[in-house]
C-alpha cells in the first residue's frame, strides 16, 4: 500500500518510536524456549535471516578492515584498501562481512560499499529499538579477485538524517577476510581476470576477451513510488501511485543502442514496507540486507566489443514513467580472457527479440467490488555469437524469457490495500557442450487494512525461488533448488504514542536450498519479537551431499511458487 495516508501513518510510528517506551526485560524462559510478552516491548531481538552463511574451506585466514564509520548524514565514507601481504594472493575465499548496530529512532536507510569503484555490496538497515539493536551481513566477495588483489580506494556510504526526531546514528564496520588456498585446497576457479565498473558511458574492453558477463545492482528507492513500483497503477486508476503503463517493470541493458539483455526486477521490501515496521523488526524479506545483482551474459557482444574501440553499455528501467527517478543501477563487467590470444574474433550470429507485451487493466469500484488493476505482461530476448579462440571456435546462445502477473485490490480511501503479484524469469545459456539453466520466480500476496480502534494489520507473504540445472551434452552435472519463503501478520493501533499501540506481529521465515552440493534448511519464528524458533533440518552446505527432500529440477519443468507480495511504508 502506498497511499499517502498510510504513508504520513508511518511517518508517525517512526516519529514517537522509543520515545515513550521503558525498556522491558528479554522474554521469559519457559518449559518449551523463549516465553514471548503479549504485545511489542522497547526492545526486542536483533535482526536475523534463515540464510546459509559463506562456506569456507578452514585454511589459514587473514582480515582486513575495509572500513568503519558512524553514519549521521550523506557524507560517505572514504578510505584505502591494502591486501593483506601474510596471505598472498592465492585465496580459495573472500568473506566480507557487516556489522552494525543503532538505537533510538530511525528510518531504513540504503547502502553500499565500493572498492576500486566496483560496487561489491548494496545493503539496507534494520529500524532501531530504544535499547538499540545490532545485525550483521555476511557476502561471498571472491569474484572479485582481480579488484582486490591491488590497493584501491574505498567508498561506502549509508545515508542517514540525524537530528532531535531521527536519533539513530548507524555505527558500522566492515572486514575482508582472506581464506587461503593450501593443501588440497585449491585457489578460487572460474573467478574473472578483470572487473570493471561502469562508470560513464562508454568503455573500453581488452581485446581478447572470450567471456563477459554483466552485473546490475538494481534497487526501485528512495521513498518515492518507485521503491513501490510494483503498486502503481495506470493514469486513469484512483491511486496514490500512478504510472502510464502501470507496475510491470523490466531491467534492461543495451550495448551500442542493442538490446543485449532482459531480467525481472526483485521486488524487495525493505524494513519499513508495506506501513508496518513491525513486520520487519526481527526477521527482514528476502534479499533486504543483502541485494542481489540482476546478472546477464554479454558473451555473444564480445566479438563487437573486441575491436579496441570505445562502446556504449547502458541499463535502463523499462516501465518507469518520464521524468520520474527512483531507480539505482550501479553496474560491474565482468571478464575472462583467453591468454593464448591477443585479439579474439568473432561475430554476433542471431539477435531475435519478441515484442514486449503489457496489458494494465483498471476496473472502476462496483458495489462491494473494490477498485481493480490486472497486469499481464512478458518479453523475450534470444542472442546468439561466435568466438575464435586459441582453444577453438566457442558458440555462445543466451534466451531469457521474463513474465509478470499481478492483481491489486483496493477500497476506497485506500483501505483495504491488497497485491497478489507473481514474476518469472527463465534463462538458458548454452557454450560449447554446456547448458545452464536457471528458473527464477518471486511472489508476493498481502493486504493491509484499517479497522475499528484504528487498528492497521498486515498480512504478507513473500516468495523467492529458483531452479538451477547445469548439463553437458544432454546429461546433468550439477542442480540445485532455492526457497526462501517469508510470512508476516502484525496489527498495531495508528495515530498514538507508540506506548498505547498496543503492537502484536508474528513472522516466519524458511529458508530452503538443496542440490547436488549438499543442503540447508533453516526455519526462524518470532512472536511480538522474541525469537521463539530456530530450527536446522539438514548439514550446512559443503557437508557433503544429502538426500534432497525435493526432487531434483529438470527442464523444462514448472518451477514451484505461489504468488506473494504487498504494501510499502
Amino acid at each position: 500500500m502506498r497511499s499517502l495516508k498510510i504513508m504520513s501513518m508511518l511517518s508517525g510510528l517512526v516519529l514517537a518510536a522509543g520515545a515513550l517506551l521503558t525498556a522491558h526485560p528479554a522474554a521469559a524462559e519457559g518449559p518449551n524456549g523463549p516465553t514471548p510478552p503479549a504485545e511489542f516491548t522497547g526492545d526486542w531481538h536483533d535482526p536475523v535471516t534463515a540464510g546459509p552463511p559463506v562456506e569456507t574451506p578452514g585454511t589459514r585466514s587473514c582480515e582486513v578492515t575495509l572500513a568503519a564509520a558512524q553514519f549521521r548524514d550523506f557524507t560517505p565514507y572514504q578510505g584505502r584498501y591494502t591486501p593483506p601481504k601474510e596471505c598472498g594472493t592465492r585465496w580459495n575465499k573472500v568473506v566480507l562481512r557487516l556489522e552494525g548496530s543503532v538505537k533510538g529512532r530511525q528510518y531504513d536507510r540504503l547502502g553500499h560499499v565500493s572498492v576500486g569503484g566496483v560496487e561489491i555490496l548494496r545493503t539496507s538497515t534494520p529500524q532501531p529499538s530504544p535499547e538499540g539493536i545490532t545485525w550483521s551481513v555476511e557476502k561471498d566477495v571472491t569474484r572479485y579477485r582481480d579488484t582486490l588483489s591491488r590497493p584501491q580506494p574505498v567508498e561506502m556510504l549509508i545515508g542517514n538524517v540525524v537530528n532531535e526526531t531521527y536519533t539513530g546514528v548507524l555505527d558500522v564496520r566492515v572486514t575482508l577476510t582472506f581464506h587461503t588456498a593450501e593443501g588440497r585446497v585449491k585457489p578460487a576457479s572460474g573467478t574473472p581476470d578483470r572487473v570493471i565498473p561502469l562508470t560513464g558511458p562508454t568503455l573500453t574492453t581488452p581485446r581478447n576477451t572470450e567471456r563477459l558477463l554483466a552485473e546490475v545492482y538494481a534497487t526501485g528507492s528512495g521513498g518515492g513510488c518507485e521503491e513501490y513500483w510494483y503498486l502503481s497503477v495506470p493514469d486513469t486508476a484512483p491511486y496514490s501511485c500512478r504510472a502510464t503503463d502501470g507496475p510491470h517493470r523490466e531491467v534492461r541493458i543495451a550495448v551500442d543502442g542493442r538490446l543485449a539483455g532482459i531480467a525481472a526486477p526483485f521486488p524487495t521490501v525493505w524494513t519499513g514496507g508495506w506501513s508496518n515496521p513491525f513486520l520487519w523488526y526481527v526477521t527482514p524479506g528476502p534479499r533486504a540486507f543483502d541485494v542481489q545483482p540482476v546478472v546477464y551474459d554479454l558473451t555473444p557482444f564480445a566479438a563487437l566489443l573486441n575491436d579496441g574501440r570505445a562502446h556504449r553499455v547502458e541499463v535502463s528501467i523499462a516501465g518507469v514513467p518520464a521524468g520520474l527517478s527512483g531507480w539505482s543501477v550501479p553496474t560491474n563487467l565482468l571478464l575472462w580472457q583467453d591468454e593464448g590470444s591477443r585479439v579474439v574474433t568473432g561475430g554476433l550470429d542471431r539477435h531475435e527479440e519478441s515484442v514486449p507485451r503489457n496489458s494494465s487493466v483498471y476496473t472502476a469500484a462496483s458495489g462491494t467490488a473494490p477498485h481493480t488493476v490486472d497486469t499481464g505482461a512478458g518479453h523475450r530476448l534470444t542472442v546468439a555469437g561466435h568466438l575464435n579462440t586459441s582453444h577453438g571456435r566457442i558458440a555462445t546462445t543466451v534466451d531469457r524469457t521474463v513474465g509478470h502477473t499481478s492483481v491489486h485490490r483496493w477500497g476506497e480511501g485506500e483501505n483495504p490495500d491488497a497485491f497478489t503479484g507473481r514474476w518469472t524469469d527463465d534463462e538458458t545459456v548454452t557454450s560449447g557442450r554446456t547448458a545452464t539453466h536457471v528458473r527464477r520466480a518471486y511472489t508476493m500476496d498481502g493486504e493491509t487494512t484499517i479497522g475499528a480502534g484504528d487498528r492497521l494489520r498486515t498480512v504478507l507473504t513473500l516468495g523467492d525461488r529458483a531452479d538451477t540445472v547445469v548439463l553437458r551434452d544432454g546429461r546433468r552435472l550439477s542442480w540445485s533448488r532455492l526457497d526462501d519463503t517469508y510470512t508476516g501478520d502484525a496489527t498495531y493501533t495508528t495515530g498514538v504514542p507508540r506506548d498505547q499501540r498496543h503492537a502484536v506481529g508474528t513472522s516466519t521465515e524458511r529458508y530452503r536450498l538443496y542440490g547436488s552440493e549438499g543442503c540447508w534448511d533453516r526455519s526462524l519464528t518470532t512472536v511480538q519479537g522474541t525469537l521463539t524458533e530456530d530450527r536446522r533440518r539438514c548439514p550446512a552446505p559443503g557437508s557433503g551431499p544429502t538426500t534432497p527432500r525435493w526432487p531434483a529440477p529438470s527442464w523444462p519443468s514448472s518451477s514451484a511458487t505461489t504468488a506473494s507480495t504487498r504494501t510499502p511504508s
